[in-house]
Protein backbone atom coordinates (compact mmCIF):
# COMPACT_ATOMS: atom_id res chain seq x y z
CA UNK A 1 0.00 0.00 0.00
CA UNK A 2 1.41 3.58 -0.99
CA UNK A 3 0.99 5.97 1.82
CA UNK A 4 -1.16 9.18 0.68
CA UNK A 5 -1.14 12.66 1.84
CA UNK A 6 -4.52 13.77 3.19
CA UNK A 7 -5.74 17.10 3.46
CA UNK A 8 -8.30 17.40 6.09
CA UNK A 9 -10.15 21.07 6.45
CA UNK A 10 -11.04 21.89 10.09
CA UNK A 11 -12.05 25.11 11.96
CA UNK A 12 -13.55 26.04 15.42
CA UNK A 13 -16.11 23.82 16.42
CA UNK A 14 -16.07 21.15 14.29
CA UNK A 15 -17.70 17.58 15.70
CA UNK A 16 -14.92 16.75 18.06
CA UNK A 17 -15.37 13.02 16.74
CA UNK A 18 -14.98 13.63 13.35
CA UNK A 19 -11.78 15.15 13.57
CA UNK A 20 -10.12 13.21 15.83
CA UNK A 21 -11.38 9.61 14.88
CA UNK A 22 -10.34 10.00 11.16
CA UNK A 23 -7.39 12.22 12.24
CA UNK A 24 -6.24 9.45 14.02
CA UNK A 25 -7.20 6.46 12.08
CA UNK A 26 -5.81 7.59 8.45
CA UNK A 27 -2.20 8.22 10.65
CA UNK A 28 -2.47 4.62 12.04
CA UNK A 29 -2.94 3.17 8.63
CA UNK A 30 0.22 5.02 7.37
CA UNK A 31 -0.88 8.27 5.58
CA UNK A 32 0.03 11.35 6.65
CA UNK A 33 -2.83 13.85 6.97
CA UNK A 34 -2.97 17.53 6.96
CA UNK A 35 -5.01 19.26 9.45
CA UNK A 36 -5.53 22.57 8.33
CA UNK A 37 -7.81 26.00 9.09
CA UNK A 38 -8.26 29.26 6.76
CA UNK A 39 -6.61 32.00 9.25
CA UNK A 40 -4.44 29.29 11.57
CA UNK A 41 -0.83 27.71 11.21
CA UNK A 42 0.36 24.69 12.35
CA UNK A 43 1.11 24.39 15.93
CA UNK A 44 -2.33 26.46 16.59
CA UNK A 45 -5.84 25.12 17.62
CA UNK A 46 -9.57 24.92 17.03
CA UNK A 47 -12.07 24.16 19.31
CA UNK A 48 -14.07 21.42 18.83
CA UNK A 49 -17.63 20.27 19.38
CA UNK A 50 -19.60 16.88 21.03
CA UNK A 51 -22.48 16.17 19.33
CA UNK A 52 -24.63 13.39 20.47
CA UNK A 53 -27.67 12.18 20.26
CA UNK A 54 -30.21 12.04 23.55
CA UNK A 55 -33.87 11.73 22.06
CA UNK A 56 -34.40 15.54 21.18
CA UNK A 57 -35.46 16.75 18.21
CA UNK A 58 -32.21 17.33 17.06
CA UNK A 59 -28.19 16.33 18.23
CA UNK A 60 -27.35 18.00 21.22
CA UNK A 61 -23.88 20.63 21.75
CA UNK A 62 -21.37 20.29 24.32
CA UNK A 63 -17.49 21.79 24.56
CA UNK A 64 -15.19 18.97 23.24
CA UNK A 65 -11.33 19.30 23.13
CA UNK A 66 -8.94 21.85 21.51
CA UNK A 67 -7.76 19.99 18.10
CA UNK A 68 -4.13 21.56 17.57
CA UNK A 69 -3.73 21.90 13.49
CA UNK A 70 -0.33 20.28 12.04
CA UNK A 71 0.24 22.45 8.67
CA UNK A 72 -0.11 25.57 7.49
CA UNK A 73 -3.22 26.53 5.77
CA UNK A 74 -1.26 29.27 3.93
CA UNK A 75 1.06 26.52 2.10
CA UNK A 76 -2.06 23.89 0.98
CA UNK A 77 -2.21 23.62 -2.69
CA UNK A 78 -4.55 21.10 -3.71
CA UNK A 79 -2.39 19.48 -6.87
CA UNK A 80 0.04 18.21 -3.38
CA UNK A 81 -2.59 15.86 -2.24
CA UNK A 82 -3.63 12.46 -3.19
CA UNK A 83 -7.16 13.26 -0.79
CA UNK A 84 -9.50 15.28 1.27
CA UNK A 85 -11.89 14.57 4.40
CA UNK A 86 -14.10 17.11 5.52
CA UNK A 87 -15.73 16.64 9.06
CA UNK A 88 -18.79 17.95 10.16
CA UNK A 89 -19.93 19.86 13.44
CA UNK A 90 -20.61 24.05 12.88
CA UNK A 91 -17.04 24.62 11.02
CA UNK A 92 -18.49 24.17 7.86
CA UNK A 93 -21.03 26.40 8.07
CA UNK A 94 -18.57 29.70 8.46
CA UNK A 95 -15.71 27.91 6.18
CA UNK A 96 -18.11 27.57 2.89
CA UNK A 97 -17.76 31.83 3.14
CA UNK A 98 -14.30 31.39 2.29
CA UNK A 99 -13.30 31.23 -1.25
CA UNK A 100 -9.53 29.45 -1.09
CA UNK A 101 -11.56 26.43 0.79
CA UNK A 102 -13.91 26.55 -1.80
CA UNK A 103 -11.21 26.50 -4.55
CA UNK A 104 -9.51 23.18 -3.00
CA UNK A 105 -12.51 21.51 -2.65
CA UNK A 106 -13.27 22.24 -6.37
CA UNK A 107 -9.85 21.34 -7.36
CA UNK A 108 -9.43 18.06 -5.50
CA UNK A 109 -13.16 17.42 -7.07
CA UNK A 110 -11.75 18.22 -10.16
CA UNK A 111 -8.90 15.56 -10.36
CA UNK A 112 -11.00 13.24 -9.74
CA UNK A 113 -9.35 12.56 -6.43
CA UNK A 114 -11.38 10.47 -2.83
CA UNK A 115 -13.29 12.87 -0.85
CA UNK A 116 -14.75 11.79 2.47
CA UNK A 117 -17.45 13.96 3.92
CA UNK A 118 -19.27 13.42 7.01
CA UNK A 119 -22.19 15.01 8.75
CA UNK A 120 -22.40 18.84 8.20
CA UNK A 121 -19.42 18.22 5.72
CA UNK A 122 -21.72 18.33 2.87
CA UNK A 123 -22.02 22.18 3.51
CA UNK A 124 -18.64 22.66 1.94
CA UNK A 125 -19.39 19.96 -1.45
CA UNK A 126 -22.54 21.76 -2.16
CA UNK A 127 -20.86 25.32 -1.69
CA UNK A 128 -18.37 24.35 -3.92
CA UNK A 129 -20.51 23.03 -6.55
CA UNK A 130 -19.51 19.81 -6.78
CA UNK A 131 -22.98 17.66 -6.45
CA UNK A 132 -25.17 18.52 -9.15
CA UNK A 133 -26.02 14.84 -10.20
CA UNK A 134 -24.24 13.21 -8.07
CA UNK A 135 -25.28 11.20 -4.74
CA UNK A 136 -24.65 12.27 -0.96
CA UNK A 137 -25.34 11.65 2.68
CA UNK A 138 -25.14 13.84 5.29
CA UNK A 139 -26.61 14.71 8.19
CA UNK A 140 -30.32 15.31 7.78
CA UNK A 141 -30.60 18.76 8.60
CA UNK A 142 -28.37 19.59 5.39
CA UNK A 143 -30.18 17.45 2.71
CA UNK A 144 -32.50 20.72 1.50
CA UNK A 145 -29.11 21.98 1.09
CA UNK A 146 -27.68 19.04 -1.23
CA UNK A 147 -30.76 19.08 -2.81
CA UNK A 148 -30.26 22.96 -3.61
CA UNK A 149 -26.52 22.17 -5.38
CA UNK A 150 -28.30 20.03 -7.30
CA UNK A 151 -27.73 16.30 -5.93
CA UNK A 152 -29.66 13.44 -4.31
CA UNK A 153 -29.57 13.56 -1.00
CA UNK A 154 -29.41 9.55 0.32
CA UNK A 155 -31.24 8.83 3.36
CA UNK A 156 -29.24 6.29 5.15
CA UNK A 157 -29.02 4.93 9.07
CA UNK A 158 -26.58 6.91 10.80
CA UNK A 159 -24.23 3.83 11.40
CA UNK A 160 -24.04 3.70 7.02
CA UNK A 161 -22.07 4.71 4.31
CA UNK A 162 -22.74 6.17 1.00
CA UNK A 163 -19.69 5.72 -1.80
CA UNK A 164 -20.12 7.00 -4.98
CA UNK A 165 -17.31 7.53 -7.54
CA UNK A 166 -14.76 9.36 -5.72
CA UNK A 167 -17.22 10.77 -3.07
CA UNK A 168 -17.26 8.75 0.96
CA UNK A 169 -20.33 10.51 2.70
CA UNK A 170 -22.21 9.67 6.04
CA UNK A 171 -24.88 11.23 8.22
CA UNK A 172 -22.91 11.83 11.38
CA UNK A 173 -19.90 9.94 13.74
CA UNK A 174 -21.53 6.51 14.33
CA UNK A 175 -20.89 5.45 10.72
CA UNK A 176 -17.17 5.86 11.31
CA UNK A 177 -16.43 2.08 10.65
CA UNK A 178 -18.28 2.17 7.28
CA UNK A 179 -17.45 5.34 6.56
CA UNK A 180 -13.82 5.32 6.90
CA UNK A 181 -14.02 1.85 5.36
CA UNK A 182 -15.02 3.39 2.31
CA UNK A 183 -12.62 6.18 2.34
CA UNK A 184 -10.32 3.78 2.98
CA UNK A 185 -11.46 1.83 -0.30
CA UNK A 186 -10.92 4.59 -2.22
CA UNK A 187 -7.54 5.44 -1.17
CA UNK A 188 -6.97 1.92 -2.51
CA UNK A 189 -5.70 1.08 1.43
CA UNK A 190 -5.64 -2.59 2.18
CA UNK A 191 -5.25 -3.89 5.64
CA UNK A 192 -4.47 -6.96 6.58
CA UNK A 193 -4.19 -8.76 9.50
Amino acid sequence: MAAKKILMLVGDYVEDYEVMVPFQALQMVGHTVHAVCPGKGAGQSVRTAIHDFEGDQTYSEKPGHNFALNFDFAKVRAEDYDALVIPGGRAPEYLRLNEEVLALVKAIDQAGKPIAAVCHGAQLLAAAGVLEGRECSAYPACAPEVRLAGGTYVEIEVTQAHVQGNLATAPAWPAHPAWLAAFLGLLGTSITL
